[in-house]
């Protein structure tokens, strides 16, 4: 298992400084068929975004 997500999301509550991802959980679904081969096919579910 990953020790380390990064993300650059800085709007995301879940970042963190150096762009470590501070959430327990990671949730990426697929936006196409159940199998994708490409990345743009994908979304983070975890993304929350911060209230200001």
């Amino acid at each position: 298992m990953a020790q380390d997500v990064l993300c650059e999301v800085e709007n995301c509550v879940h970042w963190g400084e150096g762009n470590i991802c501070q959430a327990d959980r990671i949730y990426v679904v697929t936006r196409a068929d159940d199998i994708t081969t490409e990345q743009a096919d994908t979304d983070c579910k975890t993304f929350s975004p911060v209230e200001h």
